[in-house]
């Protein structure tokens, strides 16, 4: 008899989704860990006494109702914000007020913005209808769809030029036609190029991004859900799923690191761990990159050579940086930028260049070049959730883009010199801002890819380039036409069809798999 029924490696959201669906269907399961704590990079985590930070992921994205729901989301506390984000260049320009109230949110835009804006995102929307079927990202249990399925989502020539404008146009070729104004736009223009990008290394102009952007636009059909913010931070999310396996039955291993997945006549037979420990099972779930998990954990004579190939070509290029804060107080911002000192307004502030800019930034990166302006995102969810902080003081954290990976750039060099940028873009508008951090802590993708697992410090665990979407993105069985040769075995990382963000959607496809099969 097995140890197990099943073994799932990772305790990220997705390998705790996993897990979980496993366990309620009455298999014995286990979830290993590598790390000192569960929930991967959806965690709230102490870095400073008292004061606690979203490491990496900081929002609940929508997600498919039926996740929702099998996983108990909904019953969690969240932060009813009256503004999700503020963007802004910092230019003397009208900030740009994104209401969680859609009515609020198109009355601020008509007002301050102009109509013009009101209809640029209508369209923007209307645009990311189609794609949005087209990618299933939030088709539950569904496979990837080929190219003729995703051009099958269009039902008029609108919706199929837009699957093929995702496939093989830019975010620039779509903001142009629809916030067209760089100027009066400009804010807007850089919100929407950083909601595409942060999941690319690639410029918006650059063919194939528009992916990125459709990916992030979608919502749900006939589901109003929007992106949520979380009591306790987004680490509450992945706490009630582990409480609830644990709870249920379930076991979590921590600090305990897979080494192999231990493979039999083309069958798993469960995994070895670092510590020279052998669990048996006949289910392996990897809630690790794919690549990682094929040509890192499995003896390469398990696997075709092509299989391991095309694997090994995912691309991981992580280019960002990630900065937490305990601050004395919280920033305060001058002329013209007052309204921002509202509490309410500084749950995430993005301070944002241009598409253009942004595409010389990372065209300058590649040649090993700090952007002398990065674009930030400046949250502080202590300001509406005070626990994450003493009293009086304040839990920030940043985010920019371009960190140099490539070209000839010193690497910790590269991340004082642009860790002093962020820290001094955000200062130009709030000057108490560098005087009030008490400490602060840099991360890179390189920090990044150690503390998670994640290769080069990529946590969709697999790029969001178009052609890295639809078939050519795995599904728990691997790619479509390609599937895994090896039986109980299956992937339902970020990296997998789903996408990346807190979707749970590639965790939840490796269970519903894994108990078709059992």
């Amino acid at each position: 008899m097995s140890d197990f029924d099943a073994v799932v490696i990772g305790a990220g959201h997705n390998g705790l989704a996993a897990a979980l669906l496993l366990q309620r269907a009455g298999l014995r399961t286990v979830c290993l860990e590598s790390k000192r704590y569960a929930g991967g990079m959806a965690s709230t985590v102490e870095l400073f006494d008292g004061y606690h930070f979203e490491i990496a992921g900081s929002v609940q994205f929508p997600t498919a109702p039926v996740v929702r729901q099998e996983l108990g989301l909904d019953t969690l506390p969240t932060i009813d914000l009256d503004v999700m984000s503020v963007a802004l260049r910092g230019v003397g320009d009208d900030p740009m007020v994104q209401y969680s109230d859609p009515i609020k949110l198109f009355t601020h835009l008509n007002e301050v913005h102009g109509a013009d804006a009101v209809n640029g995102m209508a369209g923007l929307m209307a645009w990311a209808q189609a794609p949005t079927r087209a990618l299933g990202r939030f088709e539950a249990g569904a496979p990837p769809k080929t190219l003729d399925e995703m051009y099958a989502c269009a039902t008029n020539e609108f919706e199929r030029s837009a699957i093929t404008e995702m496939l093989f146009g830019s975010v620039t070729d779509v903001l142009d036609r629809y916030l067209p104004d760089r100027e009066k736009h400009g804010a807007l223009r850089g919100s929407m190029t950083v909601l595409a990008v942060n999941t690319l290394y690639r410029g918006p102009a650059t063919p194939g991004s528009a992916a990125a952007l459709a990916f992030g636009l979608g919502v749900p059909d006939g589901d109003t859900m929007q992106m949520k913010k979380l009591r306790g931070g987004i680490g509450a999310l992945t706490a009630h799923l582990a409480d609830a396996l644990v709870s249920g039955g379930g076991e979590i291993r921590l600090r305990t690191k897979v080494t192999e997945i231990l493979v039999e006549a083309g069958k798993v037979n469960g995994v070895r761990t670092e510590a020279g420990e052998t669990l048996t099972a006949p289910i392996v779930i990897s809630a690790i990159a794919p690549d990682a998990t094929l040509n890192d954990l499995i003896d390469p004579a398990a696997l075709p050579g092509d299989v391991r190939e095309r694997y090994a070509r995912i691309d991981h290029r992580g280019s960002y940086l990630q900065m937490h804060f305990a601050l004395e107080e919280a920033p305060a911002f001058t002329a013209p930028y007052e309204s921002l000192n509202d509490p309410s307004m500084q749950a995430s502030i993005g301070i944002f260049c241009t598409p253009e800019e942004v595409q010389q930034q990372w065209e300058d990166c590649r040649r090993g070049i700090v952007p002398a302006d990065p674009t930030v995102v400046l949250q502080i969810p202590s300001q509406n959730d005070p626990g994450l902080a003493p009293a009086g003081k304040h839990a920030a954290s940043a985010f920019a883009l371009w960190f140099p990976i490539e070209g000839n750039a010193d690497y910790g060099q590269a991340k004082i010199d642009m860790g002093q940028r962020v820290i001094d873009k955000i200062t130009r508008l709030a000057p108490n801002f560098a005087g009030s951090i008490i400490r602060h802590t840099t991360f890179t993708p390189k920090h990044m890819g150690v503390m998670f697992g994640a290769p080069g410090g990529d946590y969709c665990h697999g790029l969001f380039h178009s052609d890295q979407i639809g078939p050519n993105r795995p599904g728990p069985k691997g790619f479509l036409g390609q599937p895994l040769p090896i039986e109980g075995l299956y992937l339902g990382s970020a990296g997998c069809h789903g996408g990346p963000g807190i979707t749970f959607i590639p965790g939840y496809n490796a269970g519903r798999a894994a108990l078709a099969h059992a």
